[in-house]
């Protein structure tokens, strides 16, 4: 099941994605929340709706309306550095030993189609396609063995990076958090419908192959994330984990070609779907309100 969040003129809400065509779950499943961290909080009894709901007649053309991030908001976007080794070579790093961790700010999520902001602090900007587990259940300490119990599905992102603001700490956080600096979409694909265990990752500037790799060249895979990061914290429904990106970032290219007004920059994930993102230049300046 493809699960998606999208706006018309009603109103923003959650559906399914049925080929072209959209699954409205405001109408099909009225009686499960419209917003997808309440929705996977209300846990396996709300996706069962769903999934009944899903062979109803789709009403909706999904080009009469905008797509939105599947998890509008995510409590937590969890992402990991240096998971794949060419990308690690590339770097001059050393293998890590175990996941390298760090934060986006959820407010860096954004829309599978929309534009992401270059910030005039910086002409630094590069892309890391990655794919994202979304987190599907409340919990603690999970095993690797169980780790399929908490996650409710996989999705597209990218990971955009501020090189120099990224360098500028040891955290790394004031390099990933930028707003609209985490596309992701176009839909959460639940477990049940995809092996992650090997698909083909590929990342375009202007049509042009930068990325390409598959998920069975991970370092540490989804089981061991999972395991790893929830012997920590909890992780919550609607919490994303970026899996980390493959060799071919702009930052280890020759010339550095870093991302420019203009560009377009599609990520694919096999199984998963694409998403597309036209950079613009943020001219945006302070905001208090």
């Amino acid at each position: 099941m493809r699960l998606i969040t999208f706006t018309d003129k009603k109103s923003t809400r959650i559906g399914v994605l049925q080929g072209d065509q959209i699954v409205d779950l405001s109408v099909a499943a009225p009686d499960v929340p419209n917003e997808m961290v309440a929705f996977l909080e209300a846990g396996d009894a709300a996706l069962e709706k769903a999934r009944a709901a899903a062979n109803a007649e789709a009403t909706i053309d999904l080009s009469d309306v905008t797509l939105e991030s599947p998890v509008l908001r995510p409590p937590k976007i969890l992402a990991v550095g240096l998971n794949y080794r060419e990308h690690v070579e590339e770097t001059g790093r050393e293998l890590p030993k175990v996941p390298i961790i760090f934060n986006k700010q959820s407010t860096s999520a954004t829309r599978p189609f929309g534009p992401i902001l270059r910030p005039h602090e910086s002409i630094a900007m590069d892309y890391e396609g990655e794919m994202g587990v979304v987190i599907g259940k409340r919990c603690r300490r999970v095993p690797k063995e169980r780790y399929d119990e908490v996650v409710a599905g996989y999705t597209v992102l990218n990971d955009v990076t501020i090189r120099d603001w990224q360098r500028a700490s040891p955290t790394m956080t004031m390099g990933k958090s930028w707003d609209t600096h985490c596309p992701m979409g176009p839909a959460l694909v639940t477990a049940d419908e995809v092996d992650v265990s090997k698909l083909e990752l590929k990342t375009l500037v202007n049509g042009d192959v930068r990325q390409k790799s598959d998920t069975s060249y991970l370092i540490f895979d989804v089981p061991t994330l999972i395991e790893h990061l929830s012997t920590a914290f909890t992780l919550e429904p609607g919490d994303v984990i970026a899996t980390g990106t493959c060799a071919g970032v702009a930052a280890a290219m020759e010339g550095q070609p870093w991302l420019k007004a203009g560009d377009v920059v599609r990520v694919e994930i096999e199984g998963l779907g694409a998403i597309e993102n036209k950079v613009l230049d943020d001219k945006g300046g302070v905001i208090i309100e």
